[in-house]
């Protein structure tokens, strides 16, 4: 996708997600935002849904949003409560949890994995097996916080939005990616895919950020 959009003219920066938790990842989203000269156009993949949802309240060049099979939260609400509301997720009985140190002597802190026997199923159904397996192997573990801390005033309430829905999304599960998308008002291209269906689908995914771009600038 980024080469895609490179291409295209757009220049692109793929902000790295610390994973630690709502509040201070979207604190560091906003922050990166805030330093990228003239307008931007978040676009939040998954978890990366909720974090721009709260990041781009606070970013002033922020000019839209652009979800991809992600999660869209009102305020109060969190991600492990929309997973647990969707009949089509798979994602709560395939985490596996491991303990990280806090910094803070002895203490540790729970994190979230996809077991890797379960990632193709849950995460990547349209890509092949060995892809998959090489993606489960190198996923990057999420803090407990990541599915429990509530969302703040989210920034779709004032900013135009564009929604991917991989049917066959697993993870956040597709009706739970819909009816976040149809709350928020959103633009909504559904397409045939898992969860990550900007690897599967590059092209379809990158035509709806410039349909986008193009509405926003």
């Amino acid at each position: 996708m980024i080469r895609r959009l490179e291409s295209s003219g757009v220049p692109v920066k793929a902000i790295v997600n610390p994973l630690r938790g709502i509040n201070t990842d979207s604190a560091y989203v906003s922050s990166a935002l805030d330093q990228i000269p003239g307008p931007v156009l978040p676009v939040g993949h998954s978890y990366g849904g909720a974090v721009i949802t709260n990041a781009a309240t606070n970013a002033e060049n922020a000019v839209g949003l652009v979800y991809v099979n992600a999660f869209a939260p009102d305020e109060g609400e969190t991600a492990s409560d929309i997973v647990g509301s969707s009949r089509d997720s798979l994602l709560l009985n395939a985490v596996q949890e491991t303990k990280y140190p806090t910094g803070q002597g002895s203490q540790t802190a729970s994190e979230y994995i996809i077991d890797p026997a379960k990632f193709h199923e849950v995460f990547t159904a349209d890509l092949s097996q060995e892809d998959s397996d090489v993606l489960a192997v190198s996923q990057r573990p999420c803090a407990a916080a990541t599915l429990s801390e509530m969302t703040g005033p989210p920034a779709w309430k004032n900013l135009a939005s564009w929604s991917v829905v991989g049917s066959g999304d697993k993870a956040i599960g597709a009706d739970a990616v819909r009816s976040m998308a149809k709350r928020a008002g959103a633009d909504i291209t559904e397409i045939d895919g898992s969860h990550v269906v900007m690897i599967s689908q590059p092209e379809a995914v990158t035509n709806v950020i410039l349909k986008a771009l193009s509405a926003v600038t």
